[in-house]
């Protein structure tokens, strides 16, 4: 009877174990068939904005055939490029459960066009409308094609173009300007490592083994030449504020570090003294005087002289 009950007991636990692994095993799969939507969440992504100023859609074009668009932005009436006054140009690469047509990156574009700077945004495949799926390998890809129709076609020198990465659309930033030269790069609310967030919010699952698209951006910080702009808010809660300081820390020379009130989401407009400065409404037709440049000005400003620009100075280059 007792040896009996024994059996009884070791099939019971025998069936638990195998029970407990199957399901482990099967929330494994699961986790690793859902992690495209966890991370670039395309589902989500809306795209009901425009910008309350003059833009235009252009094709981009690609040596592998992929249908691409972007936004451009310019500032002014006068079309510009590169080689008329050396026109200075923001290429902005969004994050994930966005579009180039989302408010937030509307709202991104309205601070850059006060500041006086032109504007390209490229979009992702997978997104608003575009054909594929996104992947680490392919927001690379789209943000290079971004990069190179600015350089190949717009004629921007490098350093009158500054890379702005907002979200994951840092850590495609990160990557992208190690990769090429830029005047500066700005990088909001970045992700040191998606890998490590993800091991983080999953930490009984073996995230660090099964992920595909890592988007670590940690690995690739030192690599970057060009001056760097950190903003991060502390009341953050998608992307840590501790991410964002250990980016930092990896980051080479010279570099700079700053909290911004708004969370996640929300600090281009409820934190206007970094981003737009304390300026003068402009004129119609006319580009805004800055009295006291902002962050993201005087970034841009110091870009073109490896970071060597007086504040006052980066104030003064955008004037009209």
């Amino acid at each position: 009877m007792a040896a009996e009950s024994r059996r009884l007991l070791r099939r019971t636990v025998i069936g638990l174990v195998l029970l407990i692994g199957v399901a482990y095993a099967a929330a494994t799969v699961r986790l690793m068939l859902q992690e495209n939507e966890l991370i670039f969440r395309t589902a989500v992504a809306r795209a009901d904005s425009k910008p309350s100023f003059g833009y235009e859609q252009i094709d981009l074009p690609r040596t592998d055939g992929a249908r691409q668009f972007a936004w451009i932005m310019r500032n002014g009436s006068r079309p510009a490029n590169g080689d008329d006054a050396r026109e200075r140009w923001v290429l902005y690469l969004h994050g994930n459960a966005s579009t180039v047509a989302s408010r937030m990156n509307v709202a991104h574009y309205t601070r850059l066009h006060e500041l006086g700077l032109h504007v390209l945004a490229p979009e992702y495949r997978g997104y608003n409308g575009l054909d594929g799926v996104p992947s680490e390998a392919s927001v690379q890809s789209d943000a290079r094609a971004g990069y190179e129709y600015l350089r190949s076609q717009l004629h921007v020198p490098a350093d009158q173009l500054v890379i702005y990465g907002w979200s994951l659309g840092a850590a495609v930033a990160v990557q992208l300007a190690s990769q090429v030269e830029a005047g500066a790069v700005v990088l909001e609310g970045a992700p040191a490592s998606v890998v490590d967030i993800g091991q983080q919010r999953y930490p009984f699952f073996p995230v660090r083994w099964i992920i595909r698209n890592p988007f670590n951006a940690i690995e690739r910080v030192a690599a970057i030449r060009a001056p760097l702009l950190f903003l991060h808010s502390s009341e953050d809660t998608i992307i840590p504020f501790s991410e964002g300081r250990r980016l930092f820390d990896a980051a080479p020379q010279p570099k700079k570090f700053v909290e911004v009130r708004g969370g996640h989401i929300e600090a281009s407009e409820l934190d206007r003294e970094v981003f737009a400065g304390d300026r003068d409404r402009p004129p119609v037709n006319k580009r805004p005087t800055l009295r006291r440049g902002s962050l993201v000005a005087s970034q841009c400003a110091s870009g073109w002289t490896r970071g060597n620009l007086p504040a006052t100075e980066a104030s003064a280059a955008f004037q009209s």
